[in-house]
């Protein structure tokens, strides 16, 4: 019996350690996806568990929901098509694929249908019990091919639209009376509203789909994301029976199939900030190309809010690369941050000057292979560009965007995230949205871009775990580049443990003392000394403020000194902290009398009380 306190995944994590779960996959599951696309462990586990559940396992309720709550980049597409193939095995004929941003719906149909797409997840001839079976997109489900795999692609808000207004050809209510339908919701935790708020609102999406899926006992709604808050107790009652099996970016970091996540912390400006990020692009594309791997690497400048903050951005960039010389090369080679002191040594190694580098960066970063993706209508019009950037053939090289990106991106050679911003909106020490959505943005860079070596033939794994100073460690990174701000690094670290895609592991040991170290005057008589921490009172302080003849006030005037100073944080590093090099100076008060007197005069003229004074 199953506790019913666990969580379903927590009780088929038990069965699955005893054997209890077979893990034979079905011939017309592996037979008939992609050759190119091999199953990994995690992803014959999910489908294990699924044909378990479905079949054999006692205490799933009909219509059955399971959630598949699995890592960005963990494969919960290709996932999802061997499902349709055994399904298709088992007597459905038909499925709505529904998700909540149109450039996942386009990136889908690709995969699906398209036969000459790279990514394309199916063989290229499906074969099921021996017969071929043809996979077909339709608009409704009135009229389908009862051989064939029929899928339906829309968003949640166009089939909310649909089954709530009516209109010809499109899905109603009608639709699903007599049909059994397999409901496939990607991206699923867009759909819990109502389960937010505590109440029912009236026509949600969740209704929507709750109306579709209650209406055969034998449909299926299986859902997918890589998000799930397992804070809000609402989200953890309606999902607790329901999430199949929960693998983490912890996880897949653990099992090598991710990059390795580096803050690269730095006190240069946002100017010198974006250039240093594109010198490691180059550099890295160069120690690819060193051993013989094509690689094209992707900078991603992430704006903080607004469209026009983005453009702004994009037009910075193209002066910064435009207006290029060998002085502002120079200038991002004296900084102190490893990564760059790295490739500048490579640089010299292989002999490209500065003026090399200058030429270079202008040619491979000319306006025509920068993208910009914010409204959407440029999305539309760039969409095959987007979901193509790591073919040969698509030139693009950097990538403009606030929000666009953060979901259903697939992307593999995206090695660099600029922040080109330097405010913070945390709130009572805690990550605020901006902070989260970058969140989201890290796991989608963290995908790894495969390659393999005459030596270790496992293109899709992390190769230089226990050598991080081989050159090629570089391809196994993503780096994220923000200002040299110890608070911020804190939040955004906290920002990935609540989004579920990092542990704090936090673990305790005991400590056993050595019995010589027992028998020392030290550990007999020695004082240990503990720092407590408290708030002073300045209630007895007087200060201009209190000199109301005169109204004067005593402020400091802080200025920031854009230094090369910066480290190197690992984010997803199983304990707490990884190394960081970072440097900051302590801050002066300057006494007027120090301060040259022209400035001095400045300030007095632009001071209307001091100016007044005769």
């Amino acid at each position: 019996m199953r506790n019913p306190n666990q969580f379903l995944y927590e009780t088929l994590d038990v069965l699955s350690e005893h054997d209890v779960i077979p893990k034979e996959i079905p011939e017309n599951i592996t037979q008939n996806l992609n050759p190119n696309l091999p199953l990994r462990d995690y992803q014959n586990e999910a489908f294990a568990r699924f044909i378990y559940c479905l079949n054999d396992f006692q205490g799933i309720e009909k219509p059955i929901h399971l959630l598949f709550n699995m890592a960005t980049g963990s494969g919960k597409t290709l996932i999802m098509a061997g499902l349709i193939l055994y399904l298709y095995q088992q007597g459905y004929r038909n499925f709505l694929f529904f998700v909540n941003s149109k450039n996942i719906i386009e990136k889908t149909k690709d995969n699906f249908i398209n036969t000459d797409a790279q990514k394309y997840l199916f063989n290229q001839h499906i074969r099921i019990d021996g017969k071929p079976v043809v996979l077909t997109e339709v608009d409704n489900f009135e009229d389908t091919y009862p051989d064939d795999i029929n899928i339906c692609f829309t968003t949640i808000q166009q089939l909310h639209l649909d089954m709530n207004t009516g209109k010809e050809s499109a899905l109603t209510p009608e639709h699903f009376k007599d049909q059994e339908i397999v409901l496939l919701a990607d991206e699923e935790h867009h759909l819990n509203r109502s389960t937010k708020a505590q109440q029912q609102l009236f026509e949600s999406w969740e209704n929507t789909v709750e109306k579709i899926f209650s209406a055969n006992k034998n449909n299926l709604l299986l859902g997918y994301t890589a998000t799930l808050n397992y804070g809000d107790n609402n989200i953890v009652e309606k999902y607790r029976n329901k999430v199949l099996y929960r693998y983490d970016l912890i996880n897949f970091r653990a099992d090598k199939f991710s990059k390795e996540i580096e803050i690269v912390q730095s006190g240069l400006s946002p100017k010198n900030r974006m250039l240093q990020a594109t010198l490691l692009s180059y550099y890295k594309q160069q120690v690819a190309a060193a051993y013989g791997i094509g690689l094209k690497p992707v900078i991603l400048f992430k704006a903080q809010k607004t469209i026009a903050q983005s453009v702004e951005n994009k037009a910075t960039f193209h002066e910064i690369i435009e207006g290029l010389n060998e002085r502002n090369i120079e200038e991002i080679s004296q900084s102190k941050v490893p990564i760059v002191q790295q490739a500048f040594r490579f640089f010299k190694e292989k002999e490209i000057t500065h003026f090399d580098l200058v030429g270079r960066l202008q040619e491979a970063f000319q306006p025509n292979y920068c993208l910009s993706v914010n409204d959407d209508k440029a999305s539309e019009t760039n969409q095959e560009l987007i979901n193509t950037l790591d073919e040969d053939d698509n030139p693009i090289r950097a990538v403009f965007a606030v929000h666009k990106l953060n979901e259903g991106w697939d992307v593999l050679n995206l090695f660099d995230i600029v922040r080109c911003y330097e405010t913070r909106d945390a709130r009572s020490n805690r990550p605020g949205k901006t902070t989260i959505a970058e969140a989201q943005l890290i796991g989608r860079g963290a995908r790894y871009s495969p390659f393999r070596l005459p030596e270790n033939d496992d293109k899709y794994r992390r190769k230089f775990d226990n050598d991080t100073d081989h050159d090629l460690r570089v391809l196994e990174e993503l780096h994220y580049h923000s200002i040299n701000n110890p608070r911020y690094i804190y939040e955004i670290k906290t920002a990935l443990i609540n989004e579920g895609l990092m542990d704090e592991n936090i673990k305790e040991r005991p400590i056993t003392l050595k019995a010589s170290f027992k028998d020392t005057d030290f550990y007999e008589k020695g004082v240990i000394w503990l720092n407590q921490r408290k708030k002073r009172g300045y209630q007895h302080v007087r200060s201009f403020d209190d000199l109301t003849t005169l109204n004067l006030k005593q402020k400091n005037h802080p200025h920031t000194i854009y230094a090369g100073d910066g480290g190197v944080t690992t984010i997803l590093e199983d304990t707490d902290t990884s190394y960081t090099t970072t440097h900051q100076g302590p801050g002066n008060d300057i006494p007027v009398n120090q301060i040259e007197q022209d400035i001095v005069f400045e300030a007095i003229a632009r001071n209307p009380f001091l100016s007044s004074i005769t």
